[in-house]
């Protein structure tokens, strides 16, 4: 309670009712797998938009090259086209890709190396410029003391040339205070210009650094060696999105940092990195995929996903080894919170083929599809068959976005697919429905669709993706939503205001058309209090609270039975 201590009038705000507790998004995807460029350690990038992913990651990767793990910029552009509006993607990269570095150039000066590995390293140009940030006039010297006009952009340690009759002077900066630079050896000559327009100057000593990839330029201005000024080169280069640099060197008195570091007084001096190597496919493995705990900031593939608590559908293009896919699926099982769409091999395209890699999985937090699709490929000019996970990924968001997640993602159509690896006829579909994989098929004047909504699962209650995807949209929204419920007094108010709170939230659900029943005490139930909690469970922190939702199914089966009425009846 406020202490009131001196008599006057006291204004206070308090919160009675429930607060409002909103959806949690359900249409962000996550992806996972190889690239041109892109960090493959660390935070899944954020990426809204094809252009987007070329900026970041690079463009197609050829099929001769990269072979059957090639599909993750195909399957991001699918995404979008069929609906996304925003996804994560983390890269991987083959055990022995390697970084393009500057080699022999500079090399007992500058550590210089591209930002992450692969051969687009090799196409980054770097050069380096002399310059100067800062320049003064003398107006008055005592001893290795100098009293300048504008010690602005001068700082201890900084190397500093004096400009007289052509002549030029180098020193090292000890300490400025206000607009004295102490210097570690005098000047020699006169060196007191007070002119309006001097024809002495003291100028610092730095270099430009600019870094190009492309159309993507870095300029990094007036950089310096010294370890103790803003600019130091280490600092400044660290904001890079191109390169990692280290200077090996610091400045020394007797040399401006553009000498030191090129062996001359003037001129640019311009190199392209070398070295770099998309590394072999042949040297990938399940756990490139899988990725490795580094700890925070530093988690590799899946694993580095564990940090993002926005994707909330999961996928590894073309990736169709089971050990992958069996990690993807219990990282989602884990989390509790997100959906894996998954592909199976393009060459097992008969029934019993397919089944075989089916019963690999038994999850209600995974959904298989197939076939592989024909869509255009930009890089070859030509058709070419992808994995149709990340197809499904944009139709899973564009699902979510216009009808919401209690709507099942089938009978919805492909954009941008022209046609299909395979084509399944109702025969064997009867086969893979009921056993849980989603076919993909083409219809006369319908286009291609897709014709399954079901989960990997054995478990009857879970068997539709909806169902099991609405749980997610709800556990995830109010776990999001009740936050400041910890650490209140567990009482009888604080029931009161938890119940309205989810039962405010849950009847705008039912309202939205995802859970059935004529009024909200059909669709949902909600149990709080003494029936839902022991005296041991409040003495022990624990606020249990129960809840019962019924959610739609989707009409996967619709019958129209139809019999002939006779004029008689």
């Amino acid at each position: 309670m406020a202490d009131y201590l001196s008599p006057g009038v006291y204004v206070e705000e308090f919160e009675s009712g429930s607060r409002p507790l909103e959806g949690v998004s359900t249409s962000t995807a996550g992806f996972i797998g190889l690239a041109q460029r892109g960090a493959v350690e660390g935070l899944p990038l954020l990426v809204t938009g094809p252009a987007d992913f070329q900026r970041a990651f690079g463009s197609y990767l050829s099929e001769s090259a990269f072979g059957s793990y090639r599909y993750l910029a195909y399957a991001v552009e699918q995404f979008f086209m069929n609906g996304g509006s925003r996804c994560y993607v983390m890269r991987v990269a083959p055990s022995d890709a390697k970084p393009a570095t500057n080699g022999d150039r500079l090399a007992d000066a500058l550590s210089i190396s591209a930002k992450n590995p692969g051969a687009w390293g090799n196409l980054v140009s770097v050069s380096l410029a002399p310059a100067s940030k800062a320049k003064t006039q003398i107006y008055e010297v005592t001893d290795k003391r100098y009293r300048v006009k504008n010690a602005n952009g001068f700082y201890a340690g900084d190397v500093v040339s004096f400009a007289a009759g052509g002549e030029v002077q180098l020193a090292r900066i000890v300490s400025v205070q206000d607009n004295i630079v102490e210097l570690a050896e005098p000047l020699d000559g006169d060196v007191v210009d007070t002119a309006l327009l001097p024809s002495k100057v003291l100028s610092t000593s730095e270099f430009t650094l600019t870094v190009a990839f492309g159309d993507e330029v870095e300029i990094f201005e007036k950089v310096s060696l010294n370890p103790e000024a803003p600019s130091y080169l280490d600092k400044v280069a660290s904001r890079s999105n191109l390169v990692d640099v280290t200077a090996l060197v610091t400045s020394t008195a007797a040399t401006a940092p553009f000498e030191q570091l090129t062996g001359d007084a003037e001129g640019v001096l311009e190199f392209v990195l070398t070295g770099g190597s998309d590394g072999t496919v042949g040297n990938l493995s399940a756990a490139d995929f899988i990725g490795e705990d580094r700890g925070p900031g530093r988690r590799t593939g899946i694993q580095s996903f564990i940090d993002n608590d926005v994707v909330s559908i999961m996928a590894i293009p073309g990736v169709t080894d089971p050990n992958v896919q069996l990690s993807l699926v219990a990282h989602c099982e884990n989390l509790g919170s997100r959906f894996a769409i998954l592909d199976i091999p393009r060459e097992k395209t008969k029934v019993a083929d397919v089944l075989t890699h089916r019963d690999l999985f038994d999850s209600s937090y995974a959904a298989l599809y197939n076939p592989w699709l024909s869509v255009f490929d930009p890089l070859d000019k030509r058709n070419i068959f992808v994995p149709p996970s990340g197809t499904m990924a944009g139709i899973y968001s564009r699902s979510d976005t216009t009808r919401g997640v209690q709507k099942a993602p089938a009978n919805e159509v492909l954009r941008g697919v022209v046609g299909l690896d395979v084509q399944y006829n109702t025969g064997e579909q009867d086969i893979l429905n009921p056993a849980g994989v989603n076919l993909i098929r083409s219809f006369t004047g319908q286009g291609i669709r897709v014709w399954g909504a079901r989960t990997a699962s054995s478990n009857s209650l879970w068997k539709y993706i909806n169902v099991r995807r609405l749980f997610i949209f709800l556990e995830g929204s109010i776990k999001a939503g009740t936050n400041w419920v910890v650490f209140e007094p567990n009482n009888d108010q604080l029931w009161a205001r938890v119940q309205r709170t989810i039962d405010a939230f849950l009847t705008r659900v039912w309202r939205d058309g995802a859970l059935v029943g004529s009024s909200p005490s059909e669709a949902f139930f909600i149990d709080i209090g003494r029936s839902t909690m022991t005296q041991d469970d409040i003495d022990n922190g624990r606020l249990i609270c129960v809840i019962g939702v019924a959610p739609v199914k989707p009409a996967e089966f619709v019958i129209f039975r139809i019999t002939q009425k006779t004029g008689s009846e």
